[in-house]
């Protein structure tokens, strides 16, 4: 009795690492994509193609993570699949060309995906073991691995330690990390009905709600991601070297509210949370659209960060509730809705930039703020508090 309490005692910290390593992982590569792309002399062009074949090998195989991880379990898939995901970050610091470097980029989205699904299916089945709410503070540590990764990738560069010789200490720290936490995870398989089709073809009109709330977050993630310094330095017209602060500012108070999140959830309830994360990634993007002044778009960046530290954490947590679909199956259904956000999001705010002004596509993201706090009202799965 006392051994399984201690590995119980155990298995949110090992859950915690892993969502870590596999930022960390992450985190390395886009470090490097500078060095890479003067390395192999690829053009714009080519590197926003490259760029696409990551989601491309998370998307187009979304769908067979889930069942394999709903036939294994998340804790045998974490145990042989894990260190994938970093070994293919080494091969991209070997990769001698264009074409090999596309290939393995496409399998880095592959591993990437199936390691994400898993350790986020591990992570729903430790909140129903120790019946705490977690997952906020799991993607704090992604989060902050990615802060991490930075930092050090940006000590490489400066040290002129080469990429591959960067990703092999990446790949050590990781390694270490799985050594730890592989024994210390939950065997516990979700009861599910039977599925007996494709997620797909039997619509649940329950998990398709959570994607669009997932992808309506995703979207406005992907836009200060991808369009927050440009718009510090477009419509904002901060100096040269202030212009990360739109970003650094996002994702510090991203990051904070992850690790925070878990007391604010259970305290007022995943529909209540999603309803103030919607308000304040619209009121956040208004601002800045309205008053496009220095210290107001750095606060009203951290505002959006605030508000998109714990909308996707409660939407996953959420998919636990979903009895009538094996949770990793479910979570690759959402996941699969939720990601477009990341790949239509960005281009659309372009899109609309090159025709008006990157103010109007911040002005039509902020809407995708008030429609989330609206369907997350509607929702039946979130009339109960937690």
């Amino acid at each position: 009795m006392q051994e399984r309490e201690s590995l119980n005692s155990k298995m949110p910290t090992a859950c915690f690492l892993l969502f870590f390593a596999h930022g960390l992982v992450f985190s390395s590569w886009a470090s490097r994509i500078p060095i890479i792309k003067d390395a192999l002399s690829i053009n714009e062009a080519q590197l926003g193609t490259l760029l696409l074949l990551m989601p491309i090998g998370q998307l187009s195989t979304m769908m067979l993570s889930g069942k394999l991880i709903s036939k294994y379990g998340s804790s045998r898939m974490i145990k042989s699949c894990f260190l994938l995901y970093p070994l293919f970050l080494l091969l991209i610091g070997l990769s001698p060309s264009y074409w090999m470097l596309a290939a393995v980029l496409f399998f880095f989205g592959v591993t990437g995906n199936l390691c994400n699904i898993a350790i986020n299916t591990q992570a729903i089945e430790i909140e129903s073991v120790t019946k705490r709410t977690l997952l906020s503070s799991y993607h704090g540590a992604w989060c902050f691995a990615g802060l991490v990764g930075a930092l050090l990738g940006l000590l490489a560069i400066n040290l002129h330690i080469e990429t591959f010789h960067h990703f092999v200490l990446t790949f050590i720290l990781v390694s270490l990390i799985w050594l730890y936490s592989k024994n210390n995870l939950t065997n516990s398989i979700h009861k599910a009905e039977p599925q007996t089709q494709s997620i797909f073809k039997s619509v649940n009109p329950t998990l398709v709600g959570l994607g669009i709330i997932g992808f309506l977050s995703m979207a406005i993630e992907g836009a200060m991601f991808d369009w927050s310094g440009v718009y510090f330095q477009t419509i904002v017209k901060a100096p040269q070297n202030l212009i990360i602060l739109g970003y650094t500012s996002f994702i510090l108070m991203m990051t904070l509210g992850r690790f925070v999140g878990n007391r604010i959830i259970e305290k007022l309830g995943k529909r209540m949370v999603l309803q103030f994360c919607g308000i304040l990634m619209s009121m956040g993007l208004f601002l800045s659209v309205f008053l496009p002044e220095l210290w107001i778009c750095i606060i009203a960046f951290m505002i959006i960060g605030l508000g998109a530290s714990l909308s996707v954490p409660s939407v996953y947590s959420t998919i636990g509730k979903v009895n009538t679909v094996a949770p990793s199956i479910a979570l690759s259904f959402v996941s699969s809705i939720s990601f477009l956000g990341f790949l239509i999001g960005p281009p659309l705010i372009g899109y609309i930039a090159e025709g008006f002004d990157l103010r109007y596509s911040f002005g039509l993201f902020a809407c995708f703020g008030i429609l989330l706090s609206i369907m997350a009202g509607k929702m039946d799965i979130f009339r109960n508090k937690n």
